[in-house]
């Protein structure tokens, strides 16, 4: 693929590109379009669970490599929902997520509210292909995507101002009417160009709020983790990506030379494991590795120098006393060596992880790092039952926070969707019952 240059069109970004599958006597192209959505902030998968183990950045650029072998001159686009702002580390974390995208080559990336969360220079910065349709402040203006003699694709991206975090924040980022993209549409198409409109509503939403007379593929909301069939209204396709990134689709188009589609196949591709990691994804996984457990680390050593006093939380040798019973049990789960099963996949300085498999963390007097907190490692009582020191100190007189708590809250500390997708009350509980 060639280097794409950017050019403001009636306030708009506009991508092009051209394939070079043709079919010179019926006067069709053959057009080769991948499409992911959200991934979240998924820069990897959860290896916590076999159901969750699916997707991430190396999969993700392995699978679209092979494609490429494919195809050279696939159009890949992304319908935003790249970062994450949820957590302290999630910063860096998002800038390795750019980093990643920047490897994949995207030729066009919708920009969803989240991917605004850390401005929009954070972006800009990374020079990757952000499309903003409705943003008239020309943040994202910069380069036009490249064309030729063959189909033409214009992809446009509509961020909702209706759904804007910031609404009730002063802001210099002001978003055009839907005329405005009405009239974009009108002139992609006039020049024969098949046009993509990507957005985060779903096919309802969209259908009363934005102009589709000229949109031959409209992209929805993302469904979570499953991509949704895609329908056919009227003259124009809809797609539906999943989230997380753990799959990504393949949309094989027959485009006539007037733009218009006369055929199209779908195709879903996952990425579990077997899809495998790209080699050339090592030093980038490493050096995010390498950056989280330096940011992780320091920020140990300033939690070192605040806690001060007793904690609230005995760790599991102390429930042992009362609890031998109980304690027995609970040593033959997996949950009391919950913590090296972090260490086995050189994960236990990453704070998305820590949570899970340790008591207390990031909570007052929870645990810090197996240096000097040893002895609140792994899934304990305390997990589930709440932190229990007066308890213990007050041989049970003084119940645990957690006393009243069902089983079913207990284990959705942890088990849920998200990291657990596999989880079954009724299967698991028997395994760990005391």
């Amino acid at each position: 693929m060639q280097n794409f240059s950017f050019k403001l069109l009636s306030l708009f970004f506009i991508g092009f590109i051209f394939v070079t599958n043709s079919h010179a006597h019926t006067g069709s192209h053959d057009i080769t379009l991948v499409y992911t959505g959200n991934i979240d902030g998924e820069l990897e998968p959860c290896g916590c669970s076999e159901g969750g183990n699916k997707g991430g950045i190396k999969r993700r650029v392995n699978a679209i490599d092979q494609l490429r072998k494919e195809d050279p001159n696939l159009y890949l686009i992304s319908a935003g929902g790249v970062l994450v702002s949820d957590m302290p580390q999630d910063r860096l974390k998002s800038e390795y997520l750019l980093k990643g995208f920047k490897e994949i080559n995207y030729d066009a990336i919708g920009v969803q509210w989240r991917d605004l969360a850390f401005g929009s220079k954070f972006l800009i910065d990374s020079s990757l292909p952000f499309i903003l349709s409705n943003n008239t402040g020309g943040e994202f203006f910069g380069k036009s995507l490249i064309n030729n003699n063959h189909a033409k694709i214009a992809f446009f991206s509509w961020l909702d101002p209706a759904k804007s975090p910031q609404k009730e924040m002063k802001s210099d980022i002001a978003y055009s009417a839907t005329d405005k993209l009405a009239t974009a549409l009108k002139k992609a198409k006039s020049s024969k160009q098949l046009t993509i409109l990507s957005s985060t509503l779903s096919l309802k939403q969209a259908q009363k709020t934005l102009p589709l007379d000229d949109v031959d593929i409209l992209i929805i909301k993302a469904k979570y983790e499953q991509y949704g069939d895609p329908q056919q209204v009227n003259n124009m396709l809809v797609l539906q990506p999943g989230s997380r990134g753990m799959r990504i689709g393949k949309l094989n188009l027959t485009v006539t030379n007037q733009g218009e589609m006369t055929t199209w196949k779908h195709k879903v591709i996952p990425l579990p494991e077997e899809t495998g990691d790209a080699p050339r994804m090592a030093d980038w996984y490493e050096q995010y590795n390498t950056k989280v457990k330096e940011d992780y680390e320091k920020r140990v050593a300033i939690r070192k120098v605040l806690e001060s006093g007793t904690s609230v939380f005995a760790g599991e040798a102390s429930c042992k006393n009362c609890h031998a019973k109980q304690y027995k049990i609970w040593s033959n789960t997996r949950h009391a060596e919950a913590f090296y099963s972090l260490q086995d996949v050189n994960k236990a300085f990453d704070p998305d992880c820590i949570g899970c498999h340790t008591v207390g963390f990031e909570q007052k007097g929870g645990f810090i790092d197996p240096a000097i907190t040893e002895n609140l490692m792994h899934v304990q009582c305390e997990n589930c039952h709440g932190a229990a020191r007066a308890h213990a100190e007050s041989d049970g007189k003084i119940p645990v926070s957690n006393k009243d708590w069902p089983k079913e809250k207990m284990c959705s500390q942890c088990h849920v969707q998200k990291h657990s997708p596999d989880f079954k009350l009724e299967k698991y509980w028997p395994k760990i019952i005391h």
